[in-house]
């Protein structure tokens, strides 16, 4: 079962969308919080481009090992989250464009073979390199979804 033409398509664009979204704000305005206790969105674009490396990870071993297990990646508790936080926002969003290439790369030149080695999460089962894949992809819809909420707050008036 190869990647789809939806999951191929997010995979070479989706990412763009954190340009799309907070393009006309400042990296300090993009650090303010509005949610108390929330992530800003500076900080969700930290843990997207933290966590695109643990995803390449994720697919090595899921190459390289026969069905490893992983469990659920908390960026919280993440001591590499941190130093994303610390990043600037032009790092950030080169980071994010960078890995994403390779990422990319990696998934398109795999053979049906390499598309269907699995890994278990331990939340969510058994899932092979497609379905890891797809649920990359919406995780990052996730947080662009959250980044779109978070910019229009930043964008409305006080009152």
């Amino acid at each position: 079962m190869p990647l789809s033409p939806s999951a191929l398509a997010r995979l070479q664009h989706q990412h763009e969308t954190i340009h799309e979204l907070t393009g006309d704000l400042s990296e300090q305005q993009l650090r303010r919080t509005v949610n108390p206790g929330k992530w800003s969105a500076f900080d969700n674009i930290a843990h997207l481009a933290c966590y695109q490396g643990i995803f390449l990870a994720r697919l090595e071993r899921i190459q390289m090992e026969a069905s490893p297990a992983f469990n659920a990646y908390v960026a919280d508790i993440d001591p590499n989250f941190t130093g994303y936080q610390q990043r600037s926002l032009p790092h950030l969003l080169t980071s994010i464009d960078s890995r994403r290439s390779i990422i990319r790369n990696k998934l398109q030149g795999m053979n049906e073979d390499a598309l269907l080695r699995t890994a278990t999460h331990l939340r969510y089962g058994l899932l092979d390199t497609v379905q890891w894949t797809e649920f990359f992809l919406l995780h990052e819809a996730h947080h662009l979804y959250t980044i779109f909420m978070l910019v229009q707050g930043l964008r409305k008036p006080l009152q």
